[in-house]
């Protein structure tokens, strides 16, 4: 019974609250949220969506035409020419639709109805794999190695130590600064790289009073920003029994604690909703932004900014030892379903293109589709300079941070924790006690966990 009622609440969770701060509203982009709003078709001249039969033959579930199908099209090229007979069948498949149909296989047995591989959101990963271990193949064995990856991505995909994904597209928390806002107040992009959000409040309230202009903006009510902190010092919502850790957790007090000084001094702005947090970046509200290296193509909306913007990599925090100036914020994995009658053709594909192939990633560079491949940032494509970002190399930029990405525990509920702890971030800005709303959030994740 236990298990139902934790499917049920997988369905209704994971479809309904698509990962918001992982690129919910970006457009044209690999967001979360843009594979619910895409009717189920076929990409592929294809008459099935579950498992292929052929010996040269594998079917694939993913969204975005643009971006991650695009990826699955290059890498079948990549690999047709030492194996010309091999075809994928790509199905575009809402991630709202690949979570339903997917519970709906387990919970009912029928795992036949999965493909030989689907995408899977990386903040939903260990809790697929937690909740439904028997529709998944343990990849740890195969060819594919892990260890070409950053091992920050590789973690979300990785239960009990055993890898249960290949990663694909590049979440890695980049700091964007407006060059031309910082120079008016006497700083350059440099000021603000490999400091501490204690620095990093000092300069913004120097910005702030110089300027007028806030350095960050968020979301109100979202937990995005909070996670990425967290995550960036390597912390969790859970222990490692999986037991929730929010009381006791001195990371976390830390980070709730930064917020919640920013927001007061002015420096961080909470707005509604996505696209006025979008506005607030194109039309020069705010003199940075902080999110997963996505976010680019938002702010290479603003094409009267070309020039003006610069890349470094985010705050830390300064009590907590473990801290970096690395996190991720978003992304996606490839998994090989245990309905996959040809483990070895779906691993040897997915090994020598997604984790093998630096040609795969320079192709689809152009889509905004920037490796978690540590080797693709050797490549020349991504030495190329970006002119609206200062004319720099910033792609092999963003592939060194993803490898410097602590490893993240996200756990079976956290999406309950992460929700829980937004709502503890709002009542401790209405001012209640950030302890007390701490114990709120720890029992509203204990509650959930035991239902």
């Amino acid at each position: 019974m236990k298990k139902k009622l934790l499917s049920t609440m997988l369905t209704v969770v994971l479809a309904s609250s698509m990962l918001a701060g992982c690129g919910g509203s970006k457009a044209n982009t690999a967001t979360d949220a843009e594979a619910t709003t895409t009717d189920t078709a076929t990409t592929e001249a294809t008459t099935t969506e579950t498992a292929s039969s052929g010996d040269n033959e594998l079917t694939v579930w993913c969204w975005d035409p643009a971006f991650n199908i695009n990826a699955m099209q290059e890498a079948e090229k990549i690999y047709q020419k030492d194996h010309p007979d091999f075809k994928l069948n790509i199905v575009e498949t809402p991630w709202a639709d690949i979570q339903t149909k997917l519970t709906t296989a387990a919970t009912s047995g029928q795992l036949d109805t999965l493909p030989d591989i689907l995408l899977m959101q990386d903040g939903a990963f260990q809790k697929n794999v937690m909740s439904y271990p028997e529709a998944f193949t343990d990849l740890t064995g195969s060819s594919i190695d892990f260890t070409q990856f950053a091992a920050g991505k590789t973690g979300f995909s990785t239960v009990e130590s055993k890898n249960y994904g290949v990663p694909f597209d590049n979440g890695a928390v980049i700091a964007c600064y407006r060059t031309d806002v910082l120079e008016q107040a006497g700083y350059t992009v440099d000021d603000f790289t490999d400091i501490t959000f204690s620095d990093y409040l000092t300069k913004g309230k120097d910005v702030l009073a110089k300027t007028g202009k806030p350095l960050l903006s968020c979301i109100a009510g979202e937990s995005d920003v909070l996670v990425m902190m967290l995550q960036s010092a390597g912390g969790s919502f859970f222990a490692e029994d999986g037991s929730a850790n929010i009381v006791d957790n001195a990371i976390l007090k830390e980070v709730m604690e930064v917020y919640q000084e920013m927001v007061k001094a002015g420096v961080l702005i909470e707005v509604n909703d996505w696209d006025q947090y979008i506005a607030t970046i194109n039309n020069g509200t705010v003199a940075s932004a902080m999110n997963g290296c996505w976010i680019m193509a938002s702010i290479q909306a603003a094409t009267d900014q070309a020039g003006k913007w610069g890349v470094t990599n985010m705050p830390r925090l300064e009590k907590a030892a473990t801290a970096t100036n690395y996190a991720n914020q978003g992304g996606s994995s490839w998994a090989v379903t245990s309905n996959c009658k040809n483990v070895d053709l779906a691993t040897d594909f997915l090994g020598s293109t997604f984790g093998g192939s630096t040609e795969l990633y320079d192709n689809i560079l152009s889509t905004g589709a920037l490796a978690t491949y540590l080797p693709a940032g050797d490549s020349a494509a991504y030495a190329e300079t970006n002119n609206f970002f200062g004319e720099k190399p910033i792609y092999t930029q963003i592939v060194v941070y993803a490898g410097r990405i602590p490893a993240c525990n996200t756990g079976v509920y956290f999406y309950e924790a992460r929700d829980a702890v937004a709502t503890a971030i709002t009542n401790s800005l209405n001012g209640s006690d950030i302890d007390t709303e701490l114990k709120t959030a720890e029992d509203t994740v204990n509650f959930a966990m035991s239902q």
